[in-house]
């Protein structure tokens, strides 16, 4: 993200930075909470996920561990779900939520969920997209009096909606694994009744980084098709 001088656009990003502090106060916040809130049944979040593989005719899936903290995650191309410490480790509300919302990627794989095979498919090109927006635009924004600056600024635009296009379908696929985790845990008695309700906050305290991601990048476009339309 570049800020230029003397440039007042970036005033439009205030809502998306406040939405993205918020988002992570309450993740740390409902993790910090739940963590500390151990389960009924006494399973840790590497068990829970084990089971709900299982049931499911998963049992290719391997689970292993992974340095850091919420660094969770499901690789679709290795088959394979790393969980955190944390995670894997500990018997909580959080840990077993948060394990399951990982299986809940493995279960969209499996069935073939549509919105996950898509943002699987443009993972390396907004990857790709989002390393180059920025700087071509730059580029074109500073040369602007020429022919080929304006090409490069539309070029950084183009770029930078690949990009906004993974983090939109991003939310689908968040949302829909959090709901699969708190069905599966249920159906697999990994929770007791009126467990669920710390699942859901801190899944719901998760999905809300991504909405706020989503809100960036949506600003951060508009930001630029204002940029670009001083130059005219």
């Amino acid at each position: 993200m570049f800020f230029f001088p003397f440039d007042m656009t970036f005033l439009i990003l205030i809502p998306g930075f406040i939405l993205a502090a918020y988002a992570q106060y309450q993740v740390s916040s409902a993790y910090k909470t739940y963590s500390k809130v151990p389960t009924k049944t006494g399973i840790t979040g590497a068990d829970a996920a084990r089971a709900i593989l299982n049931n499911n005719d998963l049992k290719n899936v391997g689970i292993e561990n992974i340095a850091g903290n919420l660094t969770d995650h499901y690789d679709p191309r290795g088959k394979v779900m790393r969980l955190s410490e944390g995670v894997s480790q500990k018997a909580s509300i959080a840990a077993v939520g948060i394990a399951a919302h990982e299986t809940g990627h493995a279960l969209q794989d499996k069935d073939g969920y549509w919105p996950l095979r898509f943002r699987n498919i443009i993972v390396p090109i907004s990857g790709f997209a989002s390393n180059l927006a920025w700087p071509l635009f730059f580029l074109g924004f500073f040369f602007a009096q020429t022919s080929w600056g304006y090409a490069l600024m539309d070029l950084g635009i183009i770029l930078f909606c690949l990009a906004l296009v993974f983090t939109v379908i991003t939310l689908p696929v968040e949302f829909n694994a959090s709901s699969r985790a708190v069905r599966t845990l249920i159906d697999n008695h990994i929770i007791q009744p009126g467990e669920e309700v710390g699942v859901k906050k801190v899944l719901r305290a998760a999905a809300l980084t991504y909405v706020a991601a989503a809100l960036m990048a949506f600003l951060n476009l508009l930001r630029l098709l204002l940029l670009r339309g001083s130059r005219d």
